[in-house]
């Protein structure tokens, strides 16, 4: 985590107050840029099909993903046909839109994107244009919905249902705009947000991430014996949510590392621990599966949505046409 990073979640310090000038101009150019499109001067794609946004306010790791692949599931358990876009960040592809398949890389489509094809097995197209990721979404399947896997400051593409995850324990740091704090908007934004959803802790619109059991970063097989102890390594936005984890099941961790989130690993990341045992979240998994060790695993997690996001969420589909009869 750089400096910069750092001060957003320590108060108000030196670095935070030299950066507020570059956070006004930020604040200014979002804020006509949004109202630009409000009032129809910049025209919005509408999509053939509705579109639904789980977004942020916030840069890093918020918890967006778990959601996304609980969302995409819930929908398809009341017969829709779902179908996922995303920036890819992180990833580098000769073209775009880049349809991710069981064999695309993270290298390609980046992290989250393969995580969620792979978990999901449902259709994903990958790309810096969102309007062109719908159209071939489209031109490839028959869909009844689309999520986007971030997106909400994306107003060229107009939205159904916008969903804003908050992770409850770093919530919106120092509060102030970026570079001088970790925000895209200002918190105002969440009161024309559908539905605001905490990342843990104790609000009722809130989901909690649930672990399942430890696999093998090579082949995903379940760990055959009890795991005391390791080392843990994790290129996330808020990697103590997932040393805690480890620790609840009662893991000893001999060493922590931390790498920016997206970070593309290689083999010689992990030399200093030579045969050891690691362990890292899903999503670091994808990216190091064809260089992993057998004593490497990592930790799936699962959104638990609360009763309250489910109702809301199911009165939300209802009002969109989205779902009749729910």
């Amino acid at each position: 985590m750089s400096k910069i990073e750092q001060s957003w979640y320590q108060g108000i310090s030196l670095l935070t107050i030299l950066l507020l000038p570059l956070s006004l101009l930020f604040w200014l150019l979002s804020t006509l840029r949004r109202a630009a499109y409000k009032i129809g001067l910049f025209k919005a794609y509408i999509s053939p099909v509705p579109v639904i946004v789980v977004g942020n306010i916030s840069v890093g790791g918020n918890g967006k993903t778990p959601f996304v692949i609980w969302l995409v599931s819930y929908l398809q358990q009341q017969n829709l046909k779902v179908g996922v876009i995303s920036r890819g960040y992180g990833g580098h592809s000769e073209c775009y839109p880049l349809s991710v398949t069981a064999t695309t890389s993270s290298a390609s489509a980046g992290d989250e994107p393969v995580l969620i094809q792979r978990r999901l097995g449902c259709p994903v197209v990958v790309g810096p244009n969102r309007e062109a990721n719908i159209k071939q979404l489209l031109a490839e399947h028959s869909l009844d919905v689309i999520v986007s896997d971030d997106g909400m400051q994306h107003y060229k593409m107009a939205r159904a249902i916008e969903c804003c995850i908050v992770d409850s324990q770093r919530r919106f740091g120092n509060g102030f705009i970026m570079p001088a704090g970790p925000l895209r908007e200002t918190q105002a934004r969440l009161k024309s947000v559908d539905l605001v959803i905490e990342n843990g802790g104790d609000n009722p619109f809130n989901y909690q991430l649930k672990s399942a059991a430890l696999l093998t970063v090579a082949n995903a097989v379940t760990a055959q014996a009890p795991l005391l102890e390791g080392h843990a390594v994790s290129a996330i936005g808020n990697p103590q949510r997932f040393e805690n984890s480890l620790r609840e099941q009662d893991i000893s961790l001999l060493s922590c590392h931390h790498y920016r989130d997206h970070y593309a690993y290689s083999a010689t990341d992990f030399a200093q621990f030579n045969d050891e045992i690691v362990f890292m979240t899903e999503k670091d998994a994808v990216k190091c599966q064809s260089f992993a060790k057998p004593t490497w695993y990592f930790l799936p997690v699962d959104a638990e949505p609360s009763a309250a996001v489910v109702t809301k969420l199911n009165l939300l589909l209802k009002e969109k046409g989205i779902l009749d009869g729910l």
